[in-house]
């Protein structure tokens, strides 16, 4: 696991800025506000479990005293509530330089001829229509933002999909393209400029965390990522250059 941590020169980038994150109520979420807390980011976290949401808020809040952490209930498959997230934020905030999205979801079957079309219409809801109603609602600020970060968090079964996944597989595989085609905008809007603000994918074989390691002591979770790795690598692809993240997988699990 990564020991990197704030008030070293990787840090200095986050410092001020104003970064949303989308289904922040989960393990993956709780490590990143943490991180992007540590950092010095303003974090502006979203979830539809507000007990869940509330818990990562109040512990990001308490590890670093002084951190501006807040938290709101947001329905990100409504697309009107997702423009007002960002409209909000950007007008309380004065900007927005990033949104990481970490809403998920999965739902699989034990072979091919078993798919069940039902768990397709889940995972699209889930893991497409999410990312393209934050791409849309924050795609202008990111831009005014001059170091703006889209962030979606995939996995390595969108490039080699298995028989019992096929449902998850073209979800994870649709949501990197949006992002992707998200990644060309950016890039025409600023012409010989180069980018000003980036959409990248971060590629994992699946996550873990301490509570997994406890129920499971003897599992090695090969290739799986460390939510706070996860969380640190989130926050270094500010400290790269816009171009260098723009339209780019970066893989944190072996590429297959």
């Amino acid at each position: 696991m990564s020991t990197q941590h704030a008030g070293d020169a990787e840090s200095g980038r986050l410092e001020g800025a104003v970064v949303a994150v989308a289904g922040a109520g989960g393990p993956a979420g709780h490590a990143a506000l943490l991180r992007l807390a540590e950092a010095g980011a303003v974090v502006v976290a979203a979830d539809a479990d507000a007990e869940r949401l509330a818990q990562g808020v109040d512990a990001a809040r308490y590890a670093h005293g002084g951190a501006t952490v807040t938290g709101d209930t947001v329905d990100l498959l409504d697309p009107a509530a997702t423009r007002e997230w960002a409209a909000r934020t950007e007008r309380e905030f004065g900007r927005v330089d990033g949104l990481v999205h970490l809403v998920g979801g999965w739902r699989g079957s034990r072979s091919f001829a078993e798919t069940d079309l039902g768990d397709w219409s889940v995972l699209h809801d889930l893991l497409v229509r999410t990312v393209q109603h934050t791409s849309l609602a924050f795609a202008p600020a990111l831009s005014r933002s001059g170091n703006g970060r889209y962030l979606l968090i995939s996995a390595a079964g969108a490039s080699r999909p298995t028989a019992g996944n096929a449902a998850y597989a073209a979800a994870k595989a649709a949501a990197e393209a949006w992002t992707l085609a998200m990644a060309d905008s950016f890039r025409k809007e600023a012409g010989d400029a180069g980018p000003r603000a980036a959409a990248a994918i971060l590629v994992i074989k699946a996550l873990v965390h301490d509570a997994m390691r406890a129920q499971r002591p003897d599992a090695a979770f090969a290739g799986f990522t460390d939510v706070r790795d996860l969380a640190e690598a989130i926050c270094g692809t500010w400290n790269k250059p816009t171009e260098e993240v723009n339209g780019h997988r970066l893989w944190l699990t072996p590429q297959p």
